[in-house]
């Protein structure tokens, strides 16, 4: 342990070997033991003339990492929020989601600035594996940046105003860990521990995970009353262990006014969630506390709320990143404010208290980081959106928690649940990167938050479907990754293949709740301990991907089969099978059952 103040003429030596090299004259660093802490030190020294501040004072560099570098390295890094990822090479980095951070839609960074990495980088070699990452998200968004030969950890200070409060207060940063060695899952492990001491988990993050349905991918915002009782009443026989009743997007009149259901629940919801509790299920909901539409109550009765842009007007969301998917424009609620905390713990309270609600589905997390103008002015984003995130949690009680569409790291210790891929759409190319996404954050569940892959969509419906093989890809995907197992299918409509999927994947939430897990970034080979039953091989090939086989081995013998079929697979040499994979979106499932003694 090195309690010591360290500074730009200091070496900063992390215990695995790796040096970083201290980039700011008016911080003072600390490693204590793997994690790097660096706060504003008492000295008069300004950023002027160090290389710590971009343009504005938004970007503000912490450490240098100086280990020697091969641009063709495999890497693997985060999003600032949940619809980005990145792959590919140190030297030709590639996005893995629709949305990255830097997109026309998202400008959250520009697009001719160097790639960023939030939260973490995941670099391999020669099969060895170096893992750079914040072990903190208390104020600031942390990132890396690759240039040249080298890594640069940075922290977002939004602005002037916010950096110079900072340092006024001699307030703590980011903290940064650098891992390395040759297992990349015990990397995982051990920054899950670091970060923990930083952000406790919640308690729902080892439960069992929920296992029901979702309205959204059957009927999207169009879902009524009505179409609720069709599938409740669907859950029973076969589908009885189809516990939990989401309520997604289309329930409320407007935008933000969360309490005043829309003209197709004239029941009201609260009435609707009694039903559904006196048929044995659960009640969960989905709101986007955040946001707002023009044609709300709330923003019509509390401008004062909400954020505003540098004229002092009202944000919309479009000025400064992507607008929303409908009833734009959004306004964001400015969770500096006091009054704004205490009506979403209001709001939440009354749905868990009154109204029997016992998961709440938020989404659009992400805008409740925008940057602007708030109440109080040296709050950031990511304060706000924590401010608010806790008043919500004071408001849910013991309720879970899933975020969805939320800034990643910003998160952390403030969900059950995390939504870690992209919307489910019935479609090959859809079903291939979210199988990317959810893998590529796998490692995460049940040690930050349980995933969320996003629903089981197994048949087609009107306007929306794919081919009997991209189902079955699907399938593996959500046998491969278990967290939260929720159908977006019409009960009622489910053929037999639907159904026995469906059926199966509940099995194995029941014999573990654990991810399977990948020996390498290419996603391509994962393995998941299968209880008493034996251990399962899970397969993947994606679209760009030629047809290959692979030759599976084990130190203990057993007898090779297909998972979903049951059918005997021929073996080559002892202990080994052999399975081949179609070239495209291909996959395969293969147990290997214990041998009886």
């Amino acid at each position: 342990m090195n309690t010591a103040c360290l500074n730009t003429e200091s070496a900063i030596i992390f215990p695995c070997g790796l040096s970083a090299r201290a980039l700011s004259e008016e911080l003072c660093y600390r490693l204590d033991g793997e994690v790097l802490s660096a706060t504003f030190s008492d000295s008069d020294t300004s950023a002027a003339g160090s290389d710590t501040s971009a343009a504005g004072s938004e970007q503000y560099a912490l450490v240098e990492f100086t280990f020697p570098l091969n641009g063709s390295a495999q890497v693997l890094g985060d999003g600032f929020q949940m619809l980005a990822q990145t792959a590919g090479t140190l030297n030709q980095p590639l996005d893995v989601g629709r949305c990255p951070d830097n997109n026309d839609s998202y400008r959250i960074y520009s697009q001719n600035a160097p790639k960023r990495y939030y939260n973490y980088l995941v670099i391999e070699d020669n099969e060895q594996y170096i893992l750079l990452g914040f072990t903190s998200c208390h104020r600031f968004s942390g990132y890396f940046e690759f240039n040249g030969n080298t890594v640069k950890a940075c922290i977002d200070a939004e602005n002037t105003t916010i950096l110079q409060q900072a340092r006024q207060d001699k307030s703590p940063l980011e903290s940064i860990t650098a891992l390395q060695g040759s297992d990349v899952n015990a990397l995982y492990l051990r920054f899950t521990q670091l970060t923990a001491f930083n952000h406790l988990p919640r308690s729902g993050v080892t439960q069992k995970a929920p296992v029901g349905w979702c309205s959204w991918y059957a009927y999207y915002a169009g879902v009524s009353e009505q179409n609720i009782h069709q599938n409740v009443d669907q859950m029973s026989g076969q589908l009885d262990a189809v516990e939990w009743v989401l309520l997604d997007d289309g329930y409320q009149a407007f935008m933000g006014d969360w309490l005043t259901p829309s003209d197709h629940f004239s029941g009201g919801v609260k009435q609707l969630i009694e039903e559904i509790k006196a048929k044995g299920k659960k009640p969960a909901i989905w709101m986007a506390p955040f946001i707002a539409q023009a044609e709300s109550n709330v923003f019509k009765e509390h401008p004062e709320w909400f954020v505003r842009n540098s004229n002092g007007e009202l944000l919309k969301a479009e000025e400064v990143t992507y607008g929303g998917w409908r009833c734009t424009p959004w306004y964001i609620l400015d969770c500096s404010h006091p009054q704004v905390c205490a009506h979403l713990t209001r709001i939440v309270r009354i749905m868990r208290e009154d109204w029997g609600v016992e998961l709440f589905k938020l989404d659009a997390n992400y805008w409740g980081t925008l940057k602007g103008q708030r109440h109080q002015s040296a709050v950031t984003g990511v304060q706000a959106y924590r401010m608010g995130m806790q008043a919500i949690a004071e408001g849910a009680g013991d309720a879970w928690l899933l975020g969805c569409n939320a800034p990643m790291w910003p998160s952390l210790g403030l969900v059950d649940a995390m939504r870690v891929s992209d919307d489910v759409e019935r479609q090959g190319h859809r079903f291939a990167q979210i199988a990317k996404e959810t893998f590529q954050r796998s490692w995460q569940h049940r040690r930050l938050w349980q995933i969320d892959p996003d629903c089981a969509t197994l048949i087609s419906i009107e306007g929306q479907g794919t081919t009997s093989e991209n189902y079955h890809f699907h399938r593996d995907v959500l046998l491969a990754c278990g967290g939260l197992l929720l159908s977006g299918d019409p009960l009622y409509h489910l053929d037999d293949f639907a159904r026995t999927s469906l059926s199966a994947l509940i099995k194995r939430q029941g014999i573990t709740q654990s991810a399977a897990v990948f020996s390498d970034l290419t996603m391509s080979h994962a393995v998941l301990n299968y209880g008493s039953e034996g251990k399962l091989h899970l397969l993947f090939n994606y679209q760009e991907q030629h047809s290959r086989e692979v030759v599976l081995s084990s130190e203990q013998s057993g007898e090779w089969c297909d998972y979903w079929t049951g059918e005997r697979l021929s073996s080559g040499a002892e202990n080994q099978c052999k399975v081949f994979l179609k070239a495209g979106l291909n996959s395969r499932a293969v147990l290997l059952k214990a041998k009886v003694v």
